[in-house]
């Protein structure tokens, strides 16, 4: 076998001939084989030492020039051995080779490939019977964020870590098993014929070489890459503009709020030129939005207030909607927001942002606000790498998914969270892009997962006679929002048109910050949430910059 490689690869990279052509010096491989002779080590030597390096050094023929000269180059097969060897080589070199894990053998676990660590990911691994599978987790995050608390991180209210559980602690196979792994990288494609996901590693520079890619064969692949913030093409956000959807935003948008505060105390700098430093804007008035400038009002009203007295009468908040604030809660609740935001000292606007500047943004009406920290939160769409797959599409661009959240006309792929949305033939409303859905999709598909797997199901293309079990059916719990100041509200209601318990106020935050406490992922960030907050209240909010 090694002698057949050797033999196409110098055929392949020196242009070797065929027939009955052959120049003074060649050396005659086989019959009607010939390359062009170099100094090389034995073929038996070769093949002994397992040392190939050589190859790469054949003296490469100009075919074209060849050609012009009237040098025949065209193989013509006089032996069924040189036909062979051509044949065999066209599978092994037209695609690229990547290493990493090959399909699973007969006897083994079947492996269920997880694209994703966010809420919809991690409630799945959390609860698959790992006795019946193996995972492998491929996500650029080593974590899971716990997203409703993450505008409190950007302030000081909670620390970061508080808000953040490491996959490896939510599914310990992850670090236990032989046959489980965590990957930190990006999956950039993914082929369905061969049941392989190709994936580059996210590093500095400490790898062999970059990028490094490789793939990893599954049986089942669980799509939950989740989404990007919608900029909606406008000129200067992704340049300018701070998103709030990771931990690495929140400290940047931190690291920025204390910077402005302190050189806007520097001598010489212009009272139009600390009121820019000091205004922050916020774009959208969804519940992220809302929550972010609640904290920063608290943290104004508080903090700032007291340990920055030169520039305090400079800082103010302002928050953009192009329509209605919280558009999903109910209507005395959206009065009451805007009532209780205006008392704490946040501006609110109504407008369509048209251009993002280094120090101002233009608005379609021709406004211009100057700021010194931009926020930006209008929603999420579906990422790059979700636009990249050869897969059904649901409205909005999202992986098209049936009632049990396959992906129709591939086999063994699910997608699930932010990333999927059911197909129109399904006659299902696309969900929310929302954290309880997210979870409550993770819940069911494990659950179909082991019962498909104690079924004998769990293998590649065995999972077609199982029983499904009943389709996925979302109920909504309900929505919740701080406002700032201990209030909150809360909207209990199953719909925006349905009828419902609906509160606002002091108890409404006790509920909010109650229900939030027990929905964090562990028991130990559960102590630093309540330390954290315990803290905050006593002392006030940490405003040390670090980095």
């Amino acid at each position: 076998m090694a002698f057949s490689r050797v033999a196409r690869s110098g055929l392949r990279r020196t242009g070797g001939t065929f027939g009955s052509y052959s120049n003074e010096g060649d050396v005659v491989l086989c019959e009607g084989v010939s390359i062009h002779r170099n100094p090389l080590p034995s073929l038996q030597n070769a093949k002994a030492a397992r040392d190939f390096s050589y190859i790469s050094s054949f003296r490469k023929i100009d075919h074209l020039n060849m050609q012009s000269r009237g040098i025949r180059v065209t193989p013509q097969y006089q032996s069924a051995t040189a036909e062979r060897i051509v044949e065999e080589s066209e599978s092994e070199f037209d695609e690229p080779r990547y290493p990493g894990l090959e399909a699973t053998k007969p006897g083994e676990k079947p492996r269920v490939v997880v694209l994703g660590t966010g809420w919809a990911a991690c409630r799945f691994m959390k609860g698959l019977d790992t006795r019946i599978y193996d995972i492998v987790c491929v996500s650029p995050r080593n974590h899971m964020v716990f997203t409703p608390l993450l505008a409190s991180t950007c302030v000081g209210t909670l620390e970061f870590r508080s808000v953040v559980e490491p996959v490896n602690r939510i599914q310990s196979a992850l670090a236990t098993s032989p046959n489980s792994y965590f990957y930190m990288a990006s999956c950039f494609s993914v082929d369905t014929d061969k049941h392989e996901v190709y994936c580059e590693t996210i590093s500095n520079g400490g790898l062999p070489h970059e990028p490094y890619q490789f793939k990893v064969a599954y049986d089942k692949l669980v799509i939950a890459a989740g989404s990007e913030p919608l900029t909606f093409g406008i000129k200067g956000v992704q340049e300018h503009a701070f998103f709030l959807r990771e931990v690495n935003h929140a400290q940047e948008i931190r690291k920025k709020l204390l910077l402005n505060l302190m050189l806007s105390e520097n001598p010489g700098i212009s009272e139009e030129e600390k009121k820019r430093l000091l205004h922050c804007v916020v774009i959208g008035g969804g519940p992220t939005g809302v929550e972010f400038s609640g904290e920063l009002s608290d943290f104004i009203m508080r903090d700032v207030r007291d340990r920055y007295t030169h520039v305090k009468d400079y800082v103010k908040v302002t928050l953009i909607e192009a329509n209605e604030i919280l558009s999903s809660f109910d209507v005395s609740l959206r009065q009451y927001a805007t009532n209780h935001l205006t008392k704490s000292g946040v501006g609110l606007m109504r407008g369509v942002v048209k251009e993002v500047h280094p120090k101002n943004i233009v608005l379609n009406d021709g406004t211009n606000v100057p700021y010194g920290l931009l926020v930006w939160s209008t929603g999420v769409g579906p990422s790059q790498f979700v636009k990249s797959l050869d897969l059904p599409k649901a409205p909005g661009g999202r992986i098209g998914i049936d009632e049990w959240l396959r992906v129709p006309s591939v086999e063994d792929v699910f997608a699930l969270g932010d990333c999927a949305g059911f197909l129109e033939n399904s006659g299902r409303p696309v969900l929310p892009a929302l954290a309880q859905v997210a979870e409550r999709q993770g819940k069911y598909l494990l659950e179909l997962f082991n019962r498909i797997g104690n079924n004998d199901g769990g293998k590649a293309f065995s999972a077609k006679d199982s029983v499904l079990g009943d389709p996925f059916v979302y109920k909504h719990l309900g929505s919740m929002a701080s406002v700032g100041r201990y209030k909150a509200l809360v909207d209990l209601r199953q719909s925006k048109d349905a009828k419902g318990l609906s509160h606002a106020g002091f108890v409404s935050w006790l509920i909010w910050r109650s229900a939030y406490l027990t929905r964090v992922i562990s028991w130990r960030n559960r102590f630093y949430v309540a330390v954290n907050w315990a803290t905050t209240l006593v002392f006030g909010r940490d405003n040390s910059r670090i980095g």
